[in-house]
């Protein structure tokens, strides 16, 4: 099969927007009626609190260049960076 390289090419688009507007509604119907994003958000800052607890020196150390680097965000004072 020869390609023809004088053929123009031809624009290809789609629009997801419908699509993006079904996920949303379809995220929102399987979310609970008593669910709580505020809540959620402290239970995950709760979590990392614990994950980043207690590290030893070492540890330590390579949070801090996770951090330095981009890599993990700075924690607040009180935290472990």
């Amino acid at each position: 099969m020869s390609q023809d390289s004088t053929r123009p090419y031809v624009d290809f688009e789609i629009d997801l927007t419908l699509e993006e507007t079904r996920r949303r509604a379809a995220v929102m119907a399987a979310l609970e009626p008593d669910w709580d994003p505020l809540g959620a958000m402290r239970a995950e800052e709760e979590a990392y609190d614990l994950l980043y607890s207690g590290l030893d020196s070492r540890q330590q150390e390579i949070y801090d260049m996770l951090v330095a680097a981009g890599v993990l965000p700075p924690r607040e004072s009180g935290h472990a960076a």
